[in-house]
């Protein structure tokens, strides 16, 4: 029977052996060129990458870990009404809550799926190290990397070693892994937190949800801290860097998008109504900034050219401007009188033409 299920727990976790040793091998050939290959700060490096690695490929199902958990604060109010209606029959509270969680598309499990599936790469990596302590090569650690792996030491710790089980100083072990366990403690608590504090509405502190939330808040850490003390160093750095992984990234989420209701959204308003309030301010100062600023001058037009003016006839001229007045000498009157009798009387015939040409002015003027 032990055979069996060792067989299948042997093929289930083989593709992950494999996994976990590609991409821990590559990160120590880069990091090894730096510190060296058979440097314990390489392999802790390596370790590092690994880490961000798996939960960067965990992104996904930590958006909907994020919008589950939100989606279940948010319906923590009908979820009380169906509780004063059906308290009396728990069968048909329990259909009844489960008919609300499928019509809002939750699922009260999606907070735990990184968890889970985080759960096997952790054991592949305990096992991995553990086996490689014991030149027991797994994946596609070769001999002379396992033995590298599982006699590198940091601060004179090997990263093989536990708590419990130090090999190399006693004293640095024990100290370097009881550091670590804290670490990972602290980290697991403040994430949890940070969740409860901040992206919880008040109305969803109260009920079967709050009270599973506030027991992860302190049966996890406590969970850790236990069985911290029997993780191999290299294995604590892992789940140390997990955790702050996932400190940041759930402080970027809830920052930016909280869920409604909630202090991070009270403070997400707060910061929005600051910023606009600066811009508007620049905005105002630019525009006094702006007003104060001379005018810039116009520049002087240049001239038309100058139009010669067009000839016109005398009548058009004496329309427009009217008789020109005359000034009168004295003897002028008698003189063109005389004057114009000797033309008429001397001319004739001329002198009659010349007053029909007149004539004809004056009519056109007339017409005009």
């Amino acid at each position: 029977m032990f055979d069996f299920f060792g067989a299948v727990g042997g093929f289930i976790m083989a593709p992950l052996y494999w996994i976990t040793s590609v991409i821990l091998t590559g990160f120590h050939t880069l990091f090894g060129g730096v510190f060296g290959d058979d440097s314990g700060w390489s392999w802790i490096f390596a370790i590092v990458g690994l880490t961000l690695v798996i939960r960067a490929a965990l992104i996904p199902l930590f958006v909907k870990q994020i919008k589950s958990s939100r989606n279940m604060q948010l319906l923590q109010p009908k979820v009380k009404e169906l509780q004063k209606k059906y308290g009396h029959d728990r069968e048909r509270l329990a259909q009844e809550t489960m008919a609300l969680y499928k019509e809002t598309g939750t699922n009260p499990f999606a907070s735990c799926l990184p968890i889970l599936l985080q759960m096997p790469i952790f054991l592949a990596l305990f096992r991995l190290l553990d086996r490689a302590a014991h030149n027991d090569p797994r994946g596609v650690l070769t001999e002379a990397q396992a033995a590298s792996f599982g006699s590198s030491e940091i601060f004179g710790a090997q990263i093989s070693s536990t708590f419990l089980k130090p090999e190399g100083d006693l004293l640095t072990v024990r100290i370097l892994a009881l550091l670590l366990v804290l670490a990972m403690t602290a980290t697991t608590f403040l994430t949890q937190r940070q969740l409860m504090s901040k992206n919880m509405p008040a109305d969803a502190m109260t009920g079967p949800y709050a009270q599973q939330q506030k027991m992860l808040l302190y049966v996890l850490p406590l969970v850790f801290a236990v069985g911290g003390i029997a993780f191999p160093i290299g294995v604590l750095v892992y789940w140390t860097t997990s955790n702050l992984w996932t400190m940041g990234q759930q402080f970027y989420v809830i920052r930016n998008n909280p869920a409604p209701g909630t202090p991070a959204a009270d403070a997400k308003l707060e910061r929005d109504a600051r910023k606009a309030a600066r811009k508007g301010h620049a905005l105002a100062a630019a525009g006094d900034q702006s007003a104060q600023e001379p005018e810039a001058q116009p520049q002087p037009a240049k001239p038309a050219p100058r139009q010669q003016p067009k000839k016109q006839p005398r009548s058009k001229r004496k329309k427009a401007g009217g008789p020109a007045p005359q000034t009168k000498k004295p003897g002028s009157q008698g003189g063109s009188q005389s004057k114009g009798t000797g033309k008429s009387k001397g001319q004739g015939s001329g002198g009659s033409t010349r007053s029909g040409r007149d004539g004809s002015s004056n009519d056109e003027s007339g017409k005009a």
